[in-house]
């Protein structure tokens, strides 16, 4: 049989060579597309939770409180992350007053060496037990804050100091502020 010109026996070498050039195209295409370096600024999301030891003073009669903070970080390797805490100030306690809040929010960070200050800004409310309970009221908290962590590994982080400033804006007896100094860990998760 001819094909124009060309006979099947004159085709056969053509066909095969076509045929091996596409088999080696899909073989290869595999490959060569996992070769790829990727880029250095690449994305990607760091989650970590961590717990802290608090101490604050509440404005609430100048009340210098203990407590507990556990906090999730989710981080990006562009610096940008949110983190949401709790805070529990139940230690040192006069007339059973204290406090818990809850928040969550933007935070801002960048390694130096084996250091990463950040700042943060969260939004969320805040339980506040009156005196001898006789009551309790849940409040608007606003924070402010920023620290310093510093990198033992990959997985785990002591974070040196973090500042808070918070702000209760709808508390019963007017503008409500509370600063805080903790310290503690940082683990990472994923």
């Amino acid at each position: 049989m001819k094909i124009g010109n060309k006979s099947n026996s004159e085709l056969a070498p053509a066909r095969r060579a076509s045929f091996m050039a596409l088999l080696l195209a899909a073989l290869i295409a595999p490959t060569a597309h996992a070769q790829v370096v990727p880029a250095g600024d690449q994305g990607g999301v760091i989650i970590s939770a961590g717990a802290m030891g608090s101490g604050a003073m509440l404005q609430y009669g100048d009340r210098k409180m203990l407590g507990i903070t556990g906090f999730v970080v989710v981080d990006t390797r562009r610096r940008l992350g949110l983190e949401a805490e709790g805070r529990w100030l139940e230690f040192n306690q006069t007339e059973n007053v204290h406090a818990e809040t809850f928040s969550a929010g933007a935070r801002y960070h960048y390694d130096v060496n084996n250091f990463q200050p950040y700042a943060k800004g969260l939004i969320g409310f805040a339980n506040f037990n009156f005196p001898y309970n006789l009551a309790t009221g849940k409040y608007l908290a606003i924070t402010a804050g920023g620290g310093v962590e510093y990198k033992l590994s990959e997985k785990l982080h002591i974070r040196i100091a973090d500042f808070e400033y918070q702000t209760w804006p709808q508390f019963t007896y007017g503008n409500f502020n509370t600063i805080s100094v903790s310290t503690g860990i940082r683990v990472r998760i994923r």
